[in-house]
């Protein structure tokens, strides 16, 4: 999937086709790199990112991979979010109270959520930090989606994230995904 397309762009059409066919596993091949176009394809399901640098065999690994469940990231990508996790720290969070919780190996994840959210809620983050889309977040946790957008909303409003690719972000931060 390309992301600048005419007519809808490739973040959009991975959403429909993810929410429509589950089944269906995207893989981005792109030129863009940037935290906006990586996290807004990430998350509306893409199973895969590649910049167009990537090699023949770089795109069948992933597309191998995403067929398989999994997913691959260029190394240009991958260095882009852990730049943009690093550099973000606390910035994104929000004025909402929350808790800091740390072992002998390091924080809690998930410790830096508000205190507010539910067990399920946190399930639904980390869902959608690994990308999947609201279909699959569904079946995993046994709910319907109205269910599932119904804690989607909750956890929106409880941890101020304004959509999904916020959520992405907030969830790696959190150590969720």
């Amino acid at each position: 999937m390309d992301l600048r397309m005419p007519v809808m762009d490739g973040t959009e059409t991975t959403r429909r086709l993810c929410e429509q066919y589950p089944q269906v596993a995207v893989v981005v091949l792109t030129t863009f790199a940037d935290e906006d176009s990586i996290l807004g394809a990430l998350g509306a399901g893409a199973r895969g990112y590649l910049t167009k640098n990537a090699g023949r065999k770089d795109i069948t690994r992933a597309i191998r991979a995403a067929a398989a469940g999994q997913s691959v990231l260029d190394r240009e990508v991958q260095d882009r979010l852990l730049a943009t996790v690093r550099n973000t720290g606390t910035a994104t969070a929000t004025a909402t109270a929350t808790t800091s919780t740390t072992t002998a190996n390091g924080p809690v994840p998930g410790s830096d959520l508000p205190e507010d959210l539910t067990r399920r809620e946190r399930e639904v983050l980390a869902l959608i930090g690994q990308g999947l889309p609201n279909r699959e977040i569904a079946e995993k946790l046994f709910i319907s989606e109205a269910t599932l957008k119904t804690h989607i909303n909750n956890l929106f409003a409880k941890a101020g994230i304004p959509d999904r690719a916020a959520a992405v972000r907030r969830a790696i931060e959190a150590g969720l995904a």
